[in-house]
């Protein structure tokens, strides 16, 4: 059985039996992995506080061919991002986040998901209280994105034909902005030309100057909820996003 070693985040783990964890990974070459780690619970176990969600280090793996469980070795940490408890906001965010990766990427390897997803712990990590609002939006629609289901932004999603600037009819269903000749036969809904420059920012992944006012930043959150669940989750349950969108 061969042994493989990769740089890693952890992004879930449960009980497996009495003393042993099942460990879910984000790796940059191999996608989304699950190991066993046992013996993770007995007192004297070397992975001791190491896996906690959203830990990043390199993780060393017995993988078995053509299996989906493999058997973690070890995991060397190399960065815990503790501020990420310091509030339920951006816990929270961190959270919804992983599991969008967890639950919504491909089985494949996918290096710039990876990348994007350690980028935006450490920025989620380290940003300014009043910010994380902001950077939690841009995460995780840039995430949308890189997936390679970001809203039409600039052209009709029915008929490709180019929006011009300014508000505009939106629909989740059809996927992004609409032409007025496609928005007069389906359900829309308004999108103010403000809120559409921010949401362009958030999925090329930077954060718009101005940041939007705050009841903004809680329509852009319902928004990326309701897109998430018709484009990414094929009804998957999403316990973490559902918890950050539902904040007050």
């Amino acid at each position: 059985m061969p042994q493989l070693t990769t740089n890693a985040v952890v992004l879930h783990t449960y009980p497996y039996g009495e003393t042993s964890k099942i460990v879910r990974l984000a790796t940059p070459g191999h996608g989304v992995l699950s190991a066993v780690a046992r013996g993770a619970h007995r007192a004297r176990s070397g992975f001791g506080a190491k896996l906690q969600a959203l830990s990043e280090g390199a993780a060393h793996l017995y993988v078995k061919a053509n299996r989906d469980l493999h058997t973690l070795a070890g995991f060397d940490v190399e960065r815990q991002r503790t501020g990420l408890a310091r509030e339920l906001d951006r816990y929270a965010a961190a959270a919804a986040l992983a599991e969008i990766v967890l639950r919504c990427s491909p089985h494949e390897p996918h290096p710039e998901a990876f990348e994007l997803l350690r980028h935006a712990l450490d920025a989620l990590d380290d940003v300014e209280a009043q910010r994380v609002e902001s950077v939690a939006l841009m995460a995780l629609w840039r995430m949308v994105a890189v997936l390679g289901v970001a809203p039409s932004m600039d052209a009709c999603a029915v008929d490709g034909e180019p929006i011009p600037p300014g508000s505009g009819p939106f629909s989740v269903v059809e996927g992004g902005l609409l032409c007025a000749r496609c928005a007069g036969t389906r359900r829309t809904s308004s999108l103010p030309a403000a809120d559409r420059v921010a949401l362009a920012s958030f999925i090329a992944g930077s954060v718009p100057d101005p940041t939007p006012p705050p009841r903004h930043l809680v329509a852009h959150r319902r928004l990326l909820l309701r897109w998430v669940r018709g484009h990414l989750a094929e009804h998957r349950e999403l316990p973490a996003v559902t918890m950050w969108e539902a904040r007050t």
